[in-house]
């Protein structure tokens, strides 16, 4: 059995982990430039723990400047095995409202500006993300959340935008109406695919702050509104990591959906043909297929 380690990525709002023993600011450097900043680790309930600020304290990366790569990859240099998003969200569901919590399944990707994979010219590697998300990470993350108290809906896709600007109407209508879209938000791609190219277990807490600006009632989106929400939110989502380690335990099976061999058969370019540069910045996301 394989020891479990937990790493968070906050999203808005959420800037530790309260409670850790031996909690320590490390910095991680790594072949992908620098995370968006230190990382937060320690111990809670006996198993290991990283927090990663996604925007950095004091918010100081827009969602189209997180370094996305150097923050998996620092992740994973960490020893961590399983991931937990947690994002700020607007709703395009009326029974989704502000205050509540998703546990996204599916992502319909409409990013355009950021790197989007660890492998490239030189070392080709195509992942499924069919199931971008894991389910039994996901599972534990809808068990935390009812213990907390809090209002989730176990399952919903989630659209990514570029942002930084917030939805038009039109495209508010559009993604919910003939997408089908559940929640909207501008961060969790490309994390969710580059945690599958370095084969971690990937799970989304959406925590859904407005209505974007498709609701009659509620017009546009209003920055006020939605910080006021997001404090609330910030505090039932610290419960809710608070009471992961608990659920998944210190140790740890193989993955039973497979994310965590989500390599063992992507990468196509020959051993011979592999550029050596590329495959040195590989040796943590790929070391255990390269």
């Amino acid at each position: 059995m394989a020891e479990t380690m937990i790493g968070v990525i906050g999203g808005s709002g959420i800037y530790e982990i309260e409670g850790l023993k031996d909690a320590e600011w490390r910095q991680v450097d790594g072949p992908w430039g620098a995370p968006s900043d230190a990382i937060l680790t320690g111990v809670l309930d006996g198993v290991p723990m990283a927090f990663l600020p996604r925007h950095g304290r004091g918010h100081v990366h827009s969602p189209a400047t997180v370094p996305y790569r150097a923050n998996i990859d620092a992740l994973k240099r960490l020893g961590v095995t399983d991931v937990i998003s947690v994002s700020a969200c607007g709703s395009f569901r009326e029974e989704m409202a502000p205050g509540d919590f998703v546990i996204v399944n599916q992502f319909i990707d409409r990013t355009f500006g950021r790197e989007k994979s660890f492998f490239g010219t030189g070392c080709v590697a195509h992942v499924s993300v069919a199931h971008p998300t894991c389910p039994r990470l996901g599972t534990a993350c809808l068990e935390a959340a009812r213990a907390q108290g809090i209002t989730v809906h176990d399952g919903g896709t989630y659209l990514a935008m570029e942002g930084p600007q917030f939805s038009s109407l039109a495209e508010s209508k559009m993604y919910r109406e003939l997408w089908g879209c559940d929640v909207i938000g501008m961060t969790n791609m490309p994390e969710a695919k580059l945690a599958r190219e370095a084969e971690l277990c990937y799970a989304s807490v959406a925590m859904i702050t407005d209505y974007d600006s498709w609701h009659p009632d509620h017009g546009e989106v209003d920055v006020s509104e939605i910080i006021k929400t997001l404090m609330s939110n910030a505090d039932r989502a610290k419960g809710l990591v608070a009471r992961l380690p608990r659920l998944l335990g210190p140790e740890r099976a193989p993955c039973p959906h497979g994310c965590d061999r989500a390599l063992e058969y992507a990468i196509l370019t020959a051993p011979e043909s592999r550029d050596a540069a590329l495959v040195a910045k590989l040796d943590a996301v790929a070391g255990r297929v390269l």
